[in-house]
């Protein structure tokens, strides 16, 4: 494979998502198995400003695939938003010898690094890491399946307690902007409803969804809600509106915040990690850039950080049809 690449820096930026670590393992062997060099860059674009940099090699990744979080840190950095800022992280790139880039976060992380590559004529390829799998591109993105089993595991235990003292349970998810983490881990855990950014139910469809519930026979219900539902301002408006109208339940919230971020991978997270790294580096060993690697119908394919940033990903309608079945 000619190329003239020599030393490819990886570093992961924006909210950190499980499987990141797998990615840098699968970069940083790719380019040994290559026979190039691999450079860490510790706290994203923030380590690049600062010329925060560390030597990698195969063994440096050893046992690393099955933790979460990120070994290489992760921050914001309103520095490299300046093309002053761009052009100190530039120079430290060059002065490392680095030549080419490889990005492991989400859309915003992708954005910074097609402004880079458009300056400085550098070569960029990303990896979409961010468990609320709201990246145009790919059918998956890092994290998303092992936070999906957090929160399903998480819920099973509510449900333990809400059929003990006959309660309703709120439980929020992430998805400010996407209802794919509530809609699959609601399927999932078996919740008699889904609340979701896509999907307005309204405060009295969903009095009546409940009503018919435990006209039914059911004596507790949980309630999955993305944090961007507009259904009410909030999930405790939500709370305490079926509270009012329906006083024979004990009404509880519970918030999973950023317990859905962390933890060990799950294997598909691993193993997609460790195609999507290979893919990144071949793809730039191959002279492409600005894009991301992404996965459709189980190959790896490539899609234009530009479409990938403003493209929209769309809620599986069909999973939305199998939930208004399965959650009579």
């Amino acid at each position: 494979m000619a190329s003239k690449i020599k030393k490819v820096g990886v570093f992961t930026s924006g909210g950190d998502a499980p499987g990141m670590n797998a990615a840098i393992r699968a970069v940083v062997r790719s380019c040994a198995y290559y026979k190039i060099d691999c450079v860490g860059i510790y706290r994203g674009y923030q380590g690049m400003v600062e010329g925060d940099f560390i030597s990698l090699n195969a063994r440096s990744v050893n046992n690393i695939i099955n933790k979460g979080g990120t070994i290489l840190k992760t921050s914001r950095c309103q520095e490299f938003r300046t093309s002053e800022g761009r052009k100190k992280a530039f120079d430290h790139l060059k002065a490392e010898g680095i030549d080419a880039l490889v990005v492991i976060g989400g859309d915003g992380s992708f954005t910074g690094g097609m402004i880079f590559s458009q300056e400085f004529d550098f070569p960029v390829m990303g990896i979409p890491g961010t468990i609320d799998n709201d990246i145009f591109g790919t059918l998956n993105t890092l994290g998303f399946d092992t936070a999906l089993n957090t929160v399903v595991e998480v819920i099973d235990k509510i449900r333990d307690t809400a059929s003990s003292h006959d309660r309703l349970f709120f439980v929020e998810v992430m998805g400010r902007d996407v209802g794919h983490i509530a809609l699959n881990a609601g399927i999932g855990a078996g919740a008699e409803e889904i609340l979701i950014p896509e999907e307005d139910l309204g405060l009295e469809r969903l009095l009546e969804s409940l009503k018919r519930s435990r006209a039914s026979g059911k004596t507790s219900s949980i309630v999955v809600v993305a944090e961007g539902d507009r259904t009410g301002k909030n999930v405790f408006e939500l709370k305490d509106y079926v509270k009012e109208h329906m006083p024979m339940y004990g009404v509880r919230v519970s918030v999973l915040g950023h317990l859905q971020r962390g933890g060990a991978p799950s294997c598909f997270d691993r193993v997609l990690a460790s195609r999507m790294g290979v893919s990144a580096v071949e793809a730039l060993l191959e002279g492409k850039t600005n894009l991301m690697v992404g996965i459709q119908n189980n190959e790896m394919i490539l899609t234009p950080f530009e479409k990938a940033i403003k493209g929209r990903t769309k809620i599986d309608t069909e999973l939305i049809r199998v939930s208004d079945i399965v959650t009579i």
